[in-house]
This record gives structure tokens, C-alpha cells and sequence, in this order.
């Protein structure tokens, strides 16, 4: 298959499967304190693109709780979780979040405006192209929009939504990494 039929590929699938995904279970406070049973080590060895053109390294932000977004400018459900993580970054990255937003769709030209106009106050990254980093070798074949990974200070994935969470779940599990 040719790159520009798997990325077309790549991207109306995924739009089908977020209008049909069922949202995640409900977790309790106690849920949200562990890691995944077998948390696997995060690759955070890439380099993208910032909306102000400079080199962004994932690497240099070892050591602090990464809430890790890879999303879409005509994803619904990404749409209402951002004003979440622009919140958590103002709340908790004086405590050592970070959150990072990774664009998989579109060019540094039109992610420019859509980020001021939600007001993301965090990193967001050019994904667009990178199939290294969005495939096996990196964080899998990422099928579902919004997919976010919480990543605790060890490095180490703890938690992966695929689809809309809600705002509880990711707070719970970010202040119990904190």
C-alpha cells in the first residue's frame, strides 16, 4: 500500500472508531494509584516539531509525570479533553507535569491558530508524517482518537486511554504519579 493510502487510511478509520467507541469504565480512586500491571518502559526518544518551528525533545522531560496526548484538529472527543489538559498543565506542572500534545493531522501552519484558540499552554507537536513514531517500535499502532498516555517519572507508561476519559480519571491518576 502507497504512504498516501495508508495515511488516508490511517485517518478515516480512526473517525468512525471515535463516533463508535465506548467510553472507558468508571475507576475509583484506588483504580487510578497503580500502574498498569505490567507498565511498559515509554520511547520518548524523538525529536518533533513545535508550533514555533523549533525542535521539541520527549526525552528531556524524563524525570516528571508526562500526560502524553496524540489527537486530531476534527477529533470531537479531543476537543473537550484539551481545555482539560491546559487546566492540569496551569494546576499540577509546578509539581512536575508535563503535558505534551501531538498533532497527527495537520500541517505547523494550521495548528498555529487552532492551539491559541484553545488556549493550549503546552507543548504541542508537528506528528503529521511520523510513522516512526506513531507505530509499533514507538506507542503502537494508534487506532483511536484521542489517545493518551500517562507516563510517570520513571519513564514507564501507566496508563493509555484510547478514546474520550473523562476529566476525573485523569486527574486521580495524575496527582497519584505526582
Amino acid at each position: 500500500m502507497t504512504r498516501t493510502l495508508r495515511w488516508l487510511a490511517w485517518l478515516a478509520v480512526p473517525a468512525l472508531l471515535v463516533v463508535f467507541a465506548p467510553l472507558p469504565y468508571s475507576m475509583s480512586a484506588a483504580d487510578a494509584t497503580l500502574c498498569d500491571k505490567a507498565p511498559a518502559a515509554a520511547n520518548l526518544n524523538f525529536t518533533l516539531k513545535d508550533t514555533t518551528g523549533k525542535n521539541f525533545n520527549l526525552a528531556a522531560l524524563k524525570g516528571k509525570v508526562i500526560l502524553l496526548d496524540f489527537w486530531a484538529t476534527w477529533c470531537a472527543p479531543c476537543k473537550v479533553e484539551i481545555p482539560w489538559f491546559a487546566e492540569f498543565q496551569t494546576k499540577y506542572g509546578p509539581q512536575g507535569l508535563a503535558v505534551v500534545g501531538v498533532s497527527v493531522d495537520d500541517t505547523l501552519e494550521k495548528l498555529k491558530p487552532f492551539a491559541q484558540q484553545y488556549k493550549m499552554n503546552y507543548p504541542v507537536l508537528l506528528g503529521l508524517g511520523r510513522d516512526d513514531l506513531m507505530g509499533p517500535k514507538a506507542f503502537g499502532t494508534l487506532g483511536v482518537f484521542p489517545t493518551t498516555f500517562v507516563i510517570g517519572r520513571d519513564g514507564r507508561i501507566c496508563k493509555a486511554h484510547a478514546g474520550l476519559s473523562s476529566k476525573e480519571q485523569f486527574e486521580l491518576q495524575i496527582k497519584s504519579l505526582l
